[in-house]
């Protein structure tokens, strides 16, 4: 497994692709800050720190509609995977 952090964005890549988790990019472009995002949306700051730093194992849809909800984006604004066939 290999890590990478770019702009925001952290990389998580595997044997088989990589995910993009994209969140803390996203609260950036909208100035909004992790304090105001936990506080507005009731999520866990763990939660949230693992959807930026890609370091989690599932994810609660109920959470993620939220964070949807409050920042008025698509799933794939906050995270996406990308399987390494297409990456090539």
């Amino acid at each position: 497994m290999e890590n990478r952090k770019q702009e925001g964005i952290k990389e998580v890549t595997f044997e088989y692709g990589s995910y993009f988790f994209k969140l803390e990019k996203l609260l950036i472009d909208k100035g909004i800050s992790i304090n105001q995002l936990i506080r507005s949306t009731g999520t866990d700051y763990k939660v949230i720190k693992r959807l930026i730093d890609g370091n989690l194992t599932r994810l609660d849809i109920q959470v993620v509609g939220r964070l949807c909800d409050y920042l008025q984006c698509d799933i794939s604004d906050i995270f996406h995977f990308e399987p390494i066939k297409k990456r090539k």
